[in-house]
């Protein structure tokens, strides 16, 4: 019987790729429920060619939308978050892939987990903002988490067969973005255009800006942190600008375990959809021969300060790690609309981390609720500091 997919996010990277990969594998896997947010435009084809059973979007508008374009026969058409949720919890679907990108997608992911699904997690905020609340529901519940991300995927893969009390240190690799070569004086004078020209990677405009200040990598040692029940200072960063070596594992006895592919993320998504079996991906062999060098070097914090924040917020632990999500998403959202310059992002979360010192995450309510608190504090320093 293929197994039964919800994706949530279905036309953003993740969605694309993670469809790509199903299409190389019919008798493998079959679409029952997509979700997406406004991009109807976009989702409209991929309803067409799918046929998923259940389809949601985020707002009445986006619904009207859709069945204007048309909808096939049969599919049953929900709007909002609740709708996300109910797909997440599905009885006919298997597994859940989790890809709405930032908080507004904690609700869903966690469903998901509380139901018991296996859960392909790109959603790296789920556990940033609920961590303990969802590893430790996982654990009730029987859930599978299956990590996305490049790195953690690369985590996991080398991990297996290794004994957790055996692991000396966990490190992610990092591209560096656009600006590793840039000294630290000239950040204040990127562009939103610089900031969105990855070298390495095809991603969306958010995750590409995280990765330009590098609080992506420190959003994911966060993440790290929960998925692997690793302490803080057992997670590190290097940067390796060819993005071939996506993380590696040091062992007690001075043996590093890596794991080398291609940049292109159908390669952990099929890794996820199918574990613990391996499928093809579609994406090009690995030829050592041609990369010729594989380099690294140590994060400049002063050049990169959200990761020193990054840092700050996962030594620090409890619901301080919401508090830097939610900032770090509206100082973004304010980069990309040109309202502040890029060296203030990292100024904007560390004042929120700073000034909200008392979050409360005790629940998946009272850390979204965290997550609200969060952004009205980081938009008031936006106004004292950017009107």
């Amino acid at each position: 019987m293929p197994q039964r997919l919800a994706i949530l996010g279905a036309t953003g990277s993740i969605g694309t790729s993670t469809l790509d990969v199903v299409a190389q594998h019919p008798e493998r896997f079959e679409v029952t429920a997509l979700a997406a947010g406004r991009n109807v435009a976009q989702l409209a084809p991929l309803v067409a060619r799918w046929r998923p059973r259940y389809v949601a979007v985020a707002d009445h508008a986006a619904a009207a939308d859709l069945q204007a374009l048309g909808l096939p026969p049969g599919v049953e058409l929900g709007v909002g978050d609740a709708a996300v949720v109910a797909l997440a919890e599905l009885a006919d679907v298997d597994t859940v892939v989790a890809a709405i990108v930032g908080a507004a997608g904690v609700r869903s992911t966690y469903a998901a987990v509380r139901a018991g699904k296996r859960v392909a997690l790109a959603n790296k905020e789920s556990l940033v903002v609920a961590g303990a609340l969802l590893m430790q529901a996982a654990r009730a519940q029987g859930a599978t988490i299956l990590p996305v991300d490049s790195e953690h995927s690369a985590v996991f893969q080398s991990l297996h067969g290794h004994r957790p009390a055996d692991v000396r240190r966990i490190i992610l690799t990092a591209s560096g973005g656009p600006f590793r070569d840039w000294p630290a004086e000239a950040m204040a004078n990127v562009t939103v255009e610089q900031a969105l020209r990855h070298p390495n990677w095809s991603m969306g405009a958010k995750i590409t800006i995280d990765s330009a200040t590098m609080m992506n990598k420190g959003l994911e040692l966060i993440e790290a942190r929960w998925l692997f029940d690793c302490e803080p200072d057992r997670l590190d960063v290097v940067i390796h600008r060819e993005s071939i070596i996506h993380a590696l594992v040091e062992y007690c006895d001075g043996a590093v375990v890596a794991q080398l592919a291609m940049p292109d993320m159908r390669a952990p998504i099929a890794y996820a959809l199918a574990y613990p079996e391996r499928i093809s991906s579609g994406i090009a062999p690995l030829d050592l021969v041609q990369c010729k060098t594989l380099s690294f070097t140590a994060p400049d914090e002063k050049q990169f300060p959200c990761l020193a924040v990054a840092k700050a917020a996962n030594r620090r632990g409890g619901a301080a790690a919401a508090v830097l999500n939610a900032a770090n998403e509206v100082a973004v959202s304010a980069f990309l609309a040109k309202r502040i310059p890029f060296s203030a992002i990292a100024d904007v979360v560390d004042a929120t981390c700073t000034r909200y010192t008392d979050p409360r995450g005790e629940t998946i309510d009272a850390a979204l609720a965290t997550d609200t608190e969060a952004r009205r504090v980081a938009t008031a320093i936006l106004r004292e500091r950017h009107s």
